[in-house]
């Protein structure tokens, strides 16, 4: 735009050449960004601080913000970060519509996920957590025997059996007519290798951790979901 004469100033630009009202709703709106911005990061703040008075007298609400698009950790910057990959991995144990009964392979279901993420620009929260969240549920409830300790332990056995009939659906491992009557799970454990320019030595060996069968209720299988929605 050009310049106006020598002396004189030239017509208003950015938000001072709206109308008035329209000005007003302008700044309302950066006003209201502002404070978002500013509650966003004190929430953040309040999230990775060490407990306080407003974290022990408002934590639900902190927890209800951040969780779960916003979750903050530090173990990329710990001073010991995570130098495995853990791959989850299920089978079934089938009934056949033909009255026998059969064992499925293993169904590596982390890799699954990592397929369904990979090169995706907007990838889902669930296929990036929701397995990973489970077996450390798992895993934190749980001693080296597998047994459950204190009262959690129930709720991710069976939280974690319900993502693998979920899943072995998904993917026909029963067959036609089938029922999946007992679930395993294994986890393989493998070192990240270290760079190129390191001298340290880890093993390539893959270590394995092998849970017990599960019964599945048959209320968790998909023919009961099927006979009650006829039934509806």
């Amino acid at each position: 735009m050009d310049a106006g004469p020598a002396g004189t100033a030239g017509p208003p630009a950015g938000v001072a050449a709206l109308p008035a009202r329209y000005q007003i709703v302008a700044a309302c709106a950066l006003a209201l960004a502002a404070v978002v911005v500013c509650v966003h990061l004190g929430m953040l703040f309040l999230h990775v601080a060490p407990p306080n008075t407003l974290t022990e007298r408002h934590g639900d609400a902190v927890d209800e913000w951040i969780y779960p698009e916003f979750e903050q950790n530090w173990k990329l910057f710990a001073p010991d970060p995570l130098q495995q990959n853990i791959a989850v991995q299920v089978r079934a144990e089938v009934s056949t519509a033909d009255g026998g009964v059969r064992t499925t392979g293993w169904y590596d279901l982390s890799a699954e996920d990592g397929r369904a993420i990979d090169g995706d620009p907007l990838p889902s929260h669930t296929r990036q957590n929701q397995l990973r969240r489970a077996w450390d549920f798992y895993v934190a409830t749980h001693d080296s025997r597998d047994r459950p300790v204190g009262l959690r332990g129930a709720l991710a056995e069976t939280y974690l059996r319900r993502i693998a009939v979920l899943r072995l659906e998904r993917n026909g491992a029963a067959g036609p007519g089938g029922v999946v009557e007992r679930v395993q799970f294994r986890s393989r454990t493998t070192s990240v290798p270290p760079p190129a320019w390191s001298d340290e030595k880890v093993s390539a060996r893959p270590v394995h951790r092998v849970l017990p069968w599960w019964g599945v209720p048959a209320e968790e299988t998909g023919e009961s979901r099927e006979a009650e929605g006829g039934a509806r």
